[in-house]
């Protein structure tokens, strides 16, 4: 007999558990804090829009929905970064026909629920969990519109309800040895736009990532189907140039004049959306145990919640689901082996994507900038194309690369980074970065 499962939240990961559960023949409840945003508006400006990657795609394949997916997505094949001097170098993600895709994250999760619906799930809005009672596995929820308190018993449930999980918290509270950890940076984002054109043409190219670095902070923009590009400024939440700092409609465009000059001409309602918008945090949440017994699992951002700037606190979540479902075959529906097997094989690559996305905020905002990366990145791509069963950019490793863990990822990543510091200490680098000499320099360090 299968379990009835529950599940806490109905974002994107939530509801992609849904529907690989639920296309195993489990019946399926969802419950979700927020109103059903396919009916209300959601509230413009705080969403970071998304990039599916390959192994989200490979998660929605799985569960036969990516077709549908592609719909609402726009294929990016590489950075295009706005330097500060005018100049505007593009650096390819990966090797020719590897690409990112763009997704809104309001249009992916109503997908998502259109979908999970459609395979019987039943999904309950305006319930926020308030308490888990594990003696007698019931959820208490309260109706955020008439305030009414229900309790659900449940069999097995999923706490799948965001980086601030009110399940997790439960969970944490009475737990003999939970460990817990969250750590903010110093720097907060905020939504801004650059609309469609005159005629609904896209402003920028349309199949890149533009970003605007700037050694300490960073502009970046994404493409939408609608033409307009998503613009996210990540940014300093105190000091002289800070979002403290610019407190005032002149200030802010007086600043971006001067420091994104291509962007602000496109931005009209830069203004508006600037005072309008929240700033919001940056969070990375580790967690452990994620489990209790055969009746409780975290999943996505309520184990794992990371900062945005690898690209993968979605995919990484959609990955969850997959390994969730590939144990669910191995142990045969027996759910305190899968859960156990789930929270070991995870937990590891969780914190290594965790540690790598923090790196890769350094390397945005300001390594791309300079053109001794540049060219570190060049020699990289020369060698892969060249010897592609020796070495495999971090970054390919990551997007691109499924079949290889996160926690393979990093530790083949630093190595890889090490003998490249190396590489570029040789004297005059510049003029024979793709000489014999630096080949065989990596080839014996590699060996």
């Amino acid at each position: 007999m299968k379990k009835e499962i529950t599940i806490i939240g109905a974002g994107l990961v939530g509801s992609l558990l849904s529907i690989y559960l639920a296309k195993r023949g489990y019946k399926i409840t969802m419950y979700e804090r927020r109103p059903d945003m396919r009916k209300a508006s959601i509230s413009a400006g705080k969403s970071i829009n998304l990039a599916l990657s390959d192994r989200g795609i490979k998660a929605l394949e799985e569960v036969g929905i990516m077709d549908e997916i592609k719909k609402i997505a726009i294929p990016m094949h590489g950075r295009q970064m706005h330097i500060a001097d005018g100049n505007t170098p593009y650096l390819a993600y990966g090797q020719e026909g590897q690409f990112i895709n763009s997704v809104s994250r309001g249009d992916l999760n109503k997908r998502l629920m259109d979908l999970a619906e459609a395979h019987g799930v039943t999904i309950h809005f305006n319930k926020k969990c308030n308490s888990i009672d594990w003696n007698n596995n019931s959820i208490t929820f309260e109706d955020a519109e008439t305030n009414e308190i229900s309790v659900v018993h449940f069999e097995l449930a999923f706490g799948s309800d965001g980086a601030y999980a009110a399940s997790r918290h439960t969970h944490q509270m009475q737990h003999d040895r939970f460990q817990y950890s969250q750590y903010y940076i110093d720097f907060g984002y905020k939504e801004l736009t650059i609309p469609p054109g005159e005629n609904g043409e896209f402003l920028l190219d349309k199949h890149a990532l533009h970003i605007w670095p700037r050694g300490n902070y960073m502009l970046i923009a994404l493409p939408n189907t609608d033409a307009s590009f998503t613009c996210t400024l990540f940014f300093p939440f105190e000091g002289r140039v800070s979002f403290k700092a610019l407190d005032s409609r002149e200030k802010v465009r007086e600043f971006f004049d001067k420091t994104f000059t291509d962007a602000s001409s496109l931005m009209p309602t830069l203004e508006e959306d600037f005072f309008q918008n929240p700033t919001s945090a940056l969070v990375t949440v580790k967690c452990f145990p994620w489990v209790r017994d055969d009746k409780f699992a975290l999943i996505g951002d309520a184990a794992h919640a990371i900062v945005p700037f690898f690209g993968q606190g979605m995919n990484c979540g959609f990955e969850d689901c997959s390994v969730l479902n590939s144990l669910v075959d191995k142990h045969e529906d027996n759910w305190e082996l899968i859960l156990q097997e789930y929270q070991y094989l995870r937990k590891p690559d969780a914190d290594a994507i965790a540690e790598l996305a923090l790196n890769n905020f350094i390397e945005m905002r300001d390594k791309v900038a300079d053109p001794k990366f540049l060219l570190q990145k060049k020699i990289e791509a020369r060698f892969t194309a060249k010897y592609p069963d020796k070495w495999l950019p971090a970054y390919s490793q990551v997007t691109f690369s499924p079949h290889i863990r996160y926690s393979q990822a990093l530790i083949n990543g630093s190595r890889q980074e090490a003998i490249m510091q190396q590489v570029m200490t040789l004297p005059g680098i510049e003029e024979k970065w793709d000489s014999p000499e630096v080949e065989k320099m990596i080839l014996d360090k590699l060996n």
